[in-house]
């Protein structure tokens, strides 16, 4: 067996029995849900190309390049995007938001995506708070806007206060190992009020995703232990009295073999109590 793919915000890993030389009729796909309690007990094996999912199947790759290799890997030009087309046309007519999400304890990042789904994007990315800004007309002009809090900070509405005030410019994306870092902790409250002090916008949001880590999890690979839940493609599990954080981005290409870890692997001082 495989993994290659997870979902998010769901939680839930695919698993494919194809080796390389079958086709795609032949490869049946596994979607292994992650739910709060679910046993996992497998070994990670060697590691290669995930291949692709195509009309429910599982095209296999047997390229040493992981998790894709070149003939797999998708680039999603949109991402790089700041309001110069990198397509040969334009096809973002759909309406756009623009956002601002939180991640605990201070980290804050702007972010655009299509309206209709702008709570799943939130939840996909694990975001603990967020803001909807504003909605605008297509992809072109919310990457223009999104650009300009990167470089220059929150616009101020009207009630700023007449002290001089220079915001720093907003990242636009937030690493796994920064997200893992804040799994134990909550959003600084007074730090994202002044982020927002005079700062109009149209909704605001707030998720729970049901972790409540008592300590900060160990960074770990690996897919043994019991599941304590999903947050954006961070799974946490418990293994032998420590929870690890688990990128699913790192499980995908890996071979999978029955029975739990057989390997080395950190322990939080905690198991050892």
């Amino acid at each position: 067996m495989q993994v290659v793919g997870y979902e998010t915000p769901a939680g839930a890993l695919f698993v494919s029995d194809a080796s390389p030389r079958e086709s795609v009729d032949d490869a049946a796909v596994e979607r292994v849900a992650l739910d709060p309690g679910t046993e996992l007990s497998w070994r990670l094996g060697d590691r290669r190309c995930a291949g692709a999912l195509h009309e429910g199947g599982h095209v296999a790759c047997d390229a040493a390049a992981a998790p894709y290799c070149d003939a797999h890997r998708s680039t999603w030009v949109c991402a790089r995007c700041t309001g110069t087309c990198l397509k040969d046309e334009m096809d973002c007519f759909d309406d756009h938001a623009v956002y601002v999400a939180a991640f605990a304890p201070d980290i804050f990042k702007v972010g655009v995506t299509k309206e209709w789904r702008l709570d799943t994007r939130l939840r996909e990315q694990g975001a603990d708070r967020a803001i909807h800004l504003r909605t605008v007309a297509n992809g072109r002009i919310a990457r223009e806007i999104e650009a300009g809090i990167a470089a220059h900070g929150l616009e101020r509405g009207a009630g700023e206060p007449t002290e001089e005030r220079e915001d720093d410019g907003l990242p636009d994306r937030v690493r796994v190992p920064t997200k893992v870092a804040g799994l134990a902790a909550s959003v600084d409250g007074d730090a994202w009020a002044r982020l927002l002090d005079g700062v109009d916008y149209e909704a605001s949001f707030s998720f729970e995703y049901g972790l409540d880590l008592a300590e900060r999890p160990v960074s770990e690979t690996l897919a043994s232990g019991t599941v304590i839940g999903t947050k954006g493609r961070i799974l946490a599990v418990e293994n032998g009295g420590t929870t690890y954080a688990v990128d699913m981005r790192d499980l995908v290409g890996h071979e999978l073999h029955e029975g739990g870890s057989d390997r080395e692997i950190q322990s939080s001082l905690g198991a050892f109590g």
